[in-house]
């Protein structure tokens, strides 16, 4: 029983394997374009989502950031239905009932059963997805999903990495994904640090509740400690370490550029919204339902520039993986950017907040 509850609190190694494996650390390091700056960047397979959708239910909402930016949702199944389990760094995506499916990490712990919790920010300049749900999801309201997905697994050293130690790195809303990574690493005693960042302390959430770890946790401000340098986000950061880092692409730069050559330090990461394009070349696309033409940049993304020119185009992690923005192509050749498609599936169709035109215009079913 005590073994089986060990497995449970134990994250699988990247291979979804329990027991330690000594070969992880030089699996799939490659990336493209500027990404590729960093040292031992460790890419992982995302679990896929259950096949029958779930209905939850909005059991609480709780104000998470004291400029009432952030807010808290615990979510419930119905009685007497059970959650799949779900393991540090995990995320699900909700479906709104607006017909908006986005994405949201998992920031409570991993051995909790009977509820899921996560964070949201009001963007109001954005798709929508956190405005609906801080204005017209309350108490009772539900949302469906298809359980969690791990694009962000935590491997735990000795059982999937070969590291010493954890360095936690978030900034802002980043610090969702954390939550339940410190959750664990406390569990099994593996030795940790972590830096806070953000605009100022009113902005960082869940600061009550990372109180708990005292001065394991550093946390830095802009409006009081300038904008974060690599060393700082970094730390003593020696031979051996696992760094883990959730924010805005500007840190995740910072963090790959000061880690080249690093062959020792383990990368993972998380960002927010879209990666920025690289050797990107302009294009044009046809939305065949209306014959309206748009101009993509080479610097801009298919979807971006559909949403620029007014046109509906679902959209959900904007990274390649989740497969929301999935669309037909009626005429063109695509270049292929995600994660998710199968060859089969590429003959036909396209994930819009990734790949782009190989040449030729594209004409797409929208």
């Amino acid at each position: 029983m005590r073994l089986l509850q060990r497995l449970r609190q134990t994250p699988p190694s990247l291979s979804g394997q329990f027991r330690h494996d000594p070969s992880i650390r030089f699996a799939d390091l490659a990336i493209n374009g500027l990404w590729a700056l960093s040292g031992a960047v460790v890419r992982k397979p995302i679990s896929p989502p259950a096949e029958q959708p779930l209905t939850l239910t909005v059991a609480d909402r709780t104000v998470v950031a004291h400029d009432q930016d952030v807010i808290e949702l615990r979510l419930t199944p119905a009685p007497g239905a059970t959650l799949p389990p779900w393991h540090a760094g995990a995320h699900i995506d909700v479906h709104l009932p607006s017909g908006r499916v986005r994405q949201y990490s998992l920031c409570g712990d991993p051995n909790s059963d009977d509820h899921y919790r996560i964070a949201v920010r009001r963007i109001p300049g954005g798709g929508g997805g956190s405005v609906e749900i801080h204005d017209r999801l309350p108490v009772g309201a539900t949302i469906t999903t298809l359980g969690p997905r791990n694009a962000f697994p935590l491997a735990v050293p000795g059982y999937g990495s070969p590291a010493q130690r954890f360095r936690f790195i978030a900034g802002g809303i980043g610090i969702t994904p954390i939550l339940s990574m410190l959750t664990v690493a406390e569990r099994l005693g593996v030795d940790w640090s972590m830096v806070y960042v953000g605009r100022s302390r009113d902005s960082l959430p869940f600061l009550d509740e990372v109180a708990r770890f005292g001065n394991r946790i550093e946390i830095r401000t802009d409006d009081v400690d300038g904008l974060p340098t690599a060393a700082t986000l970094l730390g003593d950061c020696p031979d051996g370490t696992s760094v883990y880092a959730c924010g805005p692409a500007p840190m995740l730069a910072v963090i790959r550029a000061a880690l080249v050559g690093r062959d020792t330090v383990e990368l993972h990461y998380e960002r927010f919204g879209a990666a920025p394009v690289v050797d990107g070349e302009p294009f044009e696309v046809t939305v065949a339902s209306t014959g309206t033409t748009v101009q993509v940049a080479a610097d801009e993304t298919l979807l971006a520039a559909l949403t620029r020119a007014g046109v509906a185009a679902p959209y959900s992690c904007q990274q390649g993986f989740c497969g929301t923005c999935r669309t037909r192509v009626l005429a063109g050749d695509v270049e292929h950017r995600d994660t998710l498609l199968t060859e089969p599936e590429r003959a036909e169709q396209m994930l819009t907040c990734v790949s782009r035109s190989a040449g030729a215009p594209l004409t797409l079913d929208l």
